[in-house]
């Protein structure tokens, strides 16, 4: 027997149900509502009528080609009814755009972020931009709904705290002390990957039925692995473990984290320069390694110079390694292979194959499908997007308002 707290429950996920098909599909009618969340159409009905008089979706008539018999009813979110912030904090920049309820971008601009002297100044700048973001659009801190977050690293599973980063190395930054009581929206914080596999996943979902796992390795200055799973439950799954920083080999050399032969002291940007130039292996390695003396040093492989093709040969196999140990912890998966490291695909692929090749799963198996995304930004921002208002919804159908 359902209680009164139970059934509450009940509505409150049937209407997030709701508003993320709403928000992930655009217009849709009753019928299709039915189609995309398996509702009955009587509890489509309530929610919907419920939703329309909180100023949270809106009904509109569209007349079907032609002009002739009735017109189309179909349910769409309301824009206006609240706004997204994201914030991307990469080596050289951090990113900020704004979007509204509907996941549309509205205003985007980006800062070099430079020697900022730690976190204290760093939150200092933070509070700026976000005010000025705001101020360019004419909108008011109550509008903005979620301030989504990301950054390479390690991520608190508890709350909004960044632990670790290629940025601010050990010292931590706790962005819902940082931002409150100033802001009342909701504050998250993601590890970069993890958006990307998200949004892999999602995009995979309308492709596909029955999808069931896939992994993101994002290449740069920073290594980074996503993985999304489909749970027993039908829930998606999606975490980034810290695969950059997991054991290669100690001859890798130093890491940005203070180890010895990580998976990114080889395969990471500062690693193949170090490689490249026969850098002794206990050298600190570069923060920031410009995309331009990346492309010199790839312009030397592709013409046969020997510790350019060496270097860029022994990242593939660390990243193939690591990789192989992922899908013998888990299961075979395809591979989505992102981030400014996939220009020098080519020059990786060959090492990336014989790593993997090293795994009894691989040689028993075969190869998992590996693709090339390009477009990474895209990805993250998808992936900012889809989880934020995901959150906005529950907490839309948690109190009725937004």
């Amino acid at each position: 027997m359902l209680t009164k707290s139970s059934t509450e429950l009940v509505r409150q996920q049937n209407s997030a149900l709701v508003l993320a098909a709403l928000r992930r599909k655009g217009s849709l009618s009753h019928t299709e509502i039915a189609a995309q969340t398996g509702l009955a159409s009587a509890t489509i009905s309530v929610i919907t009528a419920e939703l329309e008089r909180a100023g949270i979706i809106a009904k509109i008539e569209r007349h079907v080609q032609g002009g002739r018999g009735r017109p189309r009813v179909l349910f769409e979110p309301r824009r206006d009814c609240g706004h997204v912030i994201v914030v991307r904090i990469s080596s050289d920049v951090v990113q900020y755009s704004l979007a509204d309820y509907g996941g549309i971008l509205l205003d985007r601009f980006e800062e070099v972020r430079g020697d900022l002297g730690g976190t204290a100044a760093f939150g200092e700048v933070l509070a700026a931009a976000l005010e000025r973001l705001l101020l360019r659009s004419n909108i008011s801190k109550d509008e903005v709904l979620a301030i989504s977050i990301s950054s390479k690293g390690l991520v608190a599973a508890d709350g909004a705290r960044l632990i670790w980063s290629p940025v601010f190395g050990g010292e931590q930054l706790d962005f819902v002390k940082l931002l409150r009581p100033d802001w009342r929206a909701r504050i998250m914080l993601s590890n970069e990957s993890l958006l990307v596999a998200h949004a892999l996943a999602v995009k995979e979902e309308e492709k596909q039925v029955g999808f069931r796992a896939l992994a993101a390795v994002s290449l740069g200055h920073s290594i980074g692995l996503g993985l999304s799973r489909r749970g027993s439950s039908g829930e998606l799954d999606v975490s980034a473990p810290n695969f950059g920083h997991m054991l290669h080999q100690d001859a890798a050399g130093l890491c940005r984290c203070g180890s010895f032969g990580c998976v990114e002291a080889a395969a990471g940007f500062s690693g193949i320069l170090r490689t490249a130039f026969e850098v002794p292996s206990n050298t600190i390695p570069a923060k920031f390694v410009p995309l331009s003396e990346m492309d010199k040093i790839a312009a030397r492989a592709r013409q046969g110079h020997r510790m350019a093709a060496y270097a860029f040969r022994q990242a593939g196999v660390a990243l193939g390694n690591g990789i192989s140990r992922m899908l013998s912890l888990y299961e075979p998966m395809p591979i989505f292979v992102t981030g400014p490291g996939t220009r020098y695909f080519d020059l990786l692929q060959k090492g990336l194959e014989e790593g993997m090749a090293h795994s009894l799963q691989v040689r028993l198996e075969g190869m998992p499908q590996i693709s090339v995304v390009i477009d990474e930004q895209r990805l993250v921002l998808d992936g900012h997007l889809d989880r934020a208002l995901g959150a906005i919804d529950g907490d839309i159908a948690a109190s009725g308002h937004p």
